[in-house]
């Protein structure tokens, strides 16, 4: 059985944390829940599967029976606990969207599946966050940063997450599974996997040349109705969703 000892740091750090948030309920405590959840070690990467619904039911069914003290931890507070466990406000600076003063010439919205930083390292069903940005030719920046946390909580984990960048017109993941990609095509996006990842930036980047030089069919209608499409990238205040 792990123990804070046992673990590294970083995963102590956050375990710790998350214990904070949770009213009445200590390290240990949350320990025995993780370790139910989780097959295996307990590491950063084991603890980014543990979601809401997981801490939930964990509570709940803890003592063999439904309506426990546990159980009554309130929503917000398990849903701050499964930030801090997937590596939100601890140690990660998350980047900072800005408000562009107007919509570039022949501009797309861009989504980036992320977990990390401002980088493109998320797999669509399970990545953190999707970075947002706007782009044209000439320029890029990042309008919004979107948490995926909510997913969780919804019916179908797929089509809210393609909600969730709904007015972006292409999606860039490590990966994507075929039900899932149906969706977010339906949705008017078009997903690109590139399985090695890499940093946002440049990644926009290789975009943009592609953008400024001959472009595929897809993007060139894209990049071709760009006008019409400018409803939907309404301008509104940059948004950080936590």
């Amino acid at each position: 059985m792990d123990s804070p000892m046992s673990m590294n740091r970083e995963t102590a750090l956050r375990i710790a944390l998350a214990a904070r948030v949770l009213p009445g309920v200590g390290v240990a405590r949350l320990l025995d829940i993780l370790q139910q959840r989780i097959d295996g070690e307990l590491n950063q990467d084991s603890l980014q599967t543990i979601t809401v619904t997981d801490l939930k039911n964990g509570f709940a069914g803890s003592d063999g029976e439904e309506g426990g003290e546990d159980s009554a931890i309130g929503l917000p507070a398990l849903k701050d606990a499964v930030r801090i466990l997937w590596g939100e406000n601890v140690s990660e600076e998350l980047p900072r969207p800005v408000r562009p003063d107007s919509l570039p010439e022949g501009s797309i919205r861009v989504a980036i599946a992320s977990n990390n930083g401002e980088r493109l390292d998320g797999h669509f069903g399970s990545c953190l966050r999707f970075l947002v940005y706007q782009v044209s030719p000439g320029s890029q920046a990042l309008v919004a940063v979107r948490s995926t946390l909510e997913a969780d909580l919804a019916e179908d984990r797929n089509a809210f997450r393609a909600e969730l960048i709904g007015d972006c017109q292409v999606l860039y993941v490590v990966s994507i599974g075929g039900p899932a990609a149906a969706k977010v095509v339906k949705g008017g996006i078009y997903p690109i996997k590139r399985g090695d990842g890499g940093q946002a930036g440049e990644v926009i980047a290789e975009l943009q040349r592609v953008m400024a030089g001959n472009p595929p069919p897809w993007l060139a209608k894209l990049l071709g109705v760009a006008a019409e499409q400018r409803v939907r990238f309404a301008l509104s205040e940059p948004t950080v969703f936590a």
